[in-house]
């Protein structure tokens, strides 16, 4: 949107699988855990949907939180209407916001609506209620061009939470939806809250041209920025999964965060994460290697843009929650200080208004960014591959402060030693 604020990409957002976050599993021990997240820098919490889940075709013995059967309604298993309202007024008390994951592009093959309003939703060619990705057997979608009342529903439902004090929206798949509709939902939020936050999760571009290619329409991630004022960086996602896989070099990766730059709109704000709950977390992508999850950390805060972990990232967790079962997020090596330290860097203004600037080195498996304005320039050194060599630096020679270990960094015809550690640097202008 022409008018989101440069300053969300100072943001820190949490991402909370409610059902796994704790043994509890409600919003009462989540409500018990803010304290602690809010000490790691958190400015927005995001839930996962938190509504009932689908029996019919269930996925597992609990279900997947996105077959929803009943939009305007809270999961028992999480607590009461009131204890989210609870966990609600908990969150804007520690001067946070709260966001909510909206699935509207589909509902479980037993929701409310597809009984009630049959004619709200896609039938394949054989007139059955079908969805138009395969392997989501467990749901079903909608048409949103058979009939204008359901996107007044939809609309409708966003206005219910803007108005018990949800602060935005985590919108599924949104590219799959019509943009026309987000355009007019966020009209209508916006006579509750002007300031209602709205992140897509816009997918991959292999994805958009899989449904396009079967005839649906798919939003690209540039079009997204129409509506919406954060995109997840699906675009630059599977050159990142391809070098943890030993299927590209580092570079490519770094090409594709560049290239950002020059295809959104200036303003444009992407949400920087290394796993959520449907790609593996980083710790079990580097086999538990300490010193890989500290640099891929520190990369992943000093890049442009918000910052999102799921939760358990803090804890070094090297497994993924199950989206079917109970499955309580492992506690591993804690890097909570490391994360605390990198929250406060990046709430400095020159990282969201500042100048960008990303090397390809020529080491392979270092990341090498820069980002200053008039008055500080700040350089970053990550070693994600855990290489060593000497690397150039557009520093003077000196002995530098890495502001992350306090231990000091030498600068020496133009090079640096690479060490184990990431390394973040301040410089003035």
């Amino acid at each position: 949107m022409k008018k989101t604020a440069i300053s969300l990409r100072n943001k820190i957002v949490y991402q909370v699988f409610v059902r796994n976050h704790s043994e509890e599993g409600t919003f009462n021990a989540v409500s018990a855990d803010l304290d602690r997240i809010k000490a790691l820098g958190v400015d927005i919490i995001y839930l996962l949907p938190i509504h009932p889940i689908g029996l019919l075709n269930r996925k597992g013995s609990m279900g997947s939180p996105y077959s929803i059967q009943n939009y305007r309604e809270i999961s028992p298993d999480l607590g009461s209407l009131a204890d989210f309202q609870h966990l609600i007024a908990a969150v804007h008390e520690r001067k946070m916001q709260i966001v909510m994951d909206v699935v509207f592009n589909h509902t479980s093959r037993d929701s409310d609506l597809l009984k009630k309003h049959p004619e709200w939703f896609y039938k394949n060619e054989a007139g059955e209620f079908a969805n138009r990705v395969g392997e989501w057997w467990d749901v079903t979608d909608f048409d949103y061009f058979a009939n204008r009342k359901l996107w007044d529903e939809l609309a409708d439902t966003l206005r219910f939470y803007a108005k018990m004090g949800v602060d935005g929206f985590r919108c599924d798949v949104a590219s799959l939806v019509p943009l026309a509709f987000w355009q007019y939902a966020r009209r209508v939020v916006s006579e509750v809250n002007k300031k209602t936050l709205w992140i897509s999760e816009s997918v991959h571009g292999g994805f958009i041209k899989y449904i396009r290619d079967l005839g649906f329409e798919a939003a690209s991630e540039s079009e997204i920025y129409q509506v919406f004022d954060m995109a997840y960086d699906y675009d630059t996602q599977p050159f990142y999964a391809d070098y943890l896989a030993g299927k590209r070099p580092l570079r490519d990766f770094l090409e594709a965060v560049r290239r950002q730059e020059e295809i959104y709109p200036a303003n444009y704000v992407k949400m920087k994460n290394l796993e959520n709950h449907d790609f593996d977390r980083i710790a079990g992508l580097v086999y538990g290697d300490e010193g890989k999850i500290r640099n891929w950390t520190a990369l992943n805060f000093f890049q442009k843009g918000a910052v999102m972990l799921y939760a358990g990232e803090e804890f070094s967790s090297e497994i993924k929650p199950n989206l079917f079962e109970k499955d309580v997020v492992v506690r591993m090596k804690d890097i909570s200080e490391l994360i605390k330290t990198l929250a406060k860097i990046k709430k400095r203004s020159v990282f969201a208004s500042g100048k960008w600037e990303i090397t390809l080195p020529s080491v392979d498996g270092v990341a090498y960014n820069t980002v200053e304005n008039a008055h500080e320039k700040w350089v970053g050194i990550f070693n994600v591959g855990q290489s060593s060599g000497l690397l150039p630096v557009s520093l003077n020679d000196g002995i530098y402060k890495n502001q992350l270990t306090g231990k000091k960094v030498r600068v020496e015809q133009g090079m640096i030693t690479l060490g184990m550690d990431p390394v973040i640097l301040k410089t003035h202008q």
